[in-house]
């Protein structure tokens, strides 16, 4: 009875590892995203930075 609790115990501590390395591989790739999405709004607001600084600067001469 001892060696089959032992290898449940040794399954599970295995199983245990291997999901815990695959939410590692998912949090990474989140921070990829968010790094992505990070850089593509820095250069969107570089970009159009200018023009947006008239615009809203027309909206207020205007009011």
């Amino acid at each position: 009875m001892t060696r089959i609790n032992n290898s449940i115990l040794s399954l599970y501590a295995r199983m245990h590892s291997l999901r815990n390395r695959e939410e590692g591989a998912s949090m990474a790739e989140y921070g990829l995203l968010v790094a992505l999405i990070a850089a593509v709004c820095i250069a969107a607001t570089t970009a159009l930075g200018e023009g947006v600084s008239d615009k809203f600067q027309e909206v207020a001469d205007a009011i």
